[in-house]
């Protein structure tokens, strides 16, 4: 397993999102990064989880480091383990009081759960070979930037009345 950071998140040509993930030792435009496409919510939320503020209201993962913090369950490790038919698939390893844990999860989730609670993350080194490509092909977009600042102006005017069909 390699240790990796997130580098960013980028937006393919079809403007599909992108997870970055680079091994921690590598400097910027040497060796490889790992891009994992991910949905646009998960996207969001590794992108407040990174931020310097935190969303007006608590996102799906917020409530899942609250839960974990709650029953006194720690986030070891992320781990992207393998892909197949070009899925990628990952696990979460937790310390509880009654043990460890090995959970499967997407990468998407894992990897925002592993920012909001500053978990190591790991690739697995045959899929950072098969998938990762050249990393001065890898930029992070402050297009990311904006897009966020639309999600969070969102929240700030939703109203639960809006929702009722």
């Amino acid at each position: 397993m390699i240790q990796v950071r997130v580098l960013g998140i980028a937006l393919d040509a079809s403007q599909q999102h992108i997870v970055l993930l680079k091994p921690l030792l590598e400097e910027p435009g040497e060796g490889r990064v790992l891009p994992i496409w991910i949905g646009t919510q998960e996207a969001t939320s590794i992108l407040i989880a990174l931020g310097d503020e935190p969303p007006p209201r608590p996102l799906t993962h917020d409530l899942m480091k609250t839960l974990l913090d709650t029953v006194g369950a720690t986030v070891d490790r992320i781990a992207v383990t393998r892909i197949e038919d070009g899925t990628f698939y990952a696990e979460l390893t937790l310390t509880t009081p009654t043990g460890t844990l090995v959970l499967d999860t997407r990468p998407s989730d894992a990897i925002a759960l592993a920012v909001r609670t500053d978990a190591p993350l790991f690739v697995a080194e045959e899929v950072l070979e098969e998938s990762g490509i050249p990393a001065e092909m890898a930029e992070a977009r402050p297009a990311e930037e904006e897009a966020l600042d639309e999600f969070k102006k969102f929240l700030e005017d939703v109203d639960p009345e809006d929702f009722q069909g």
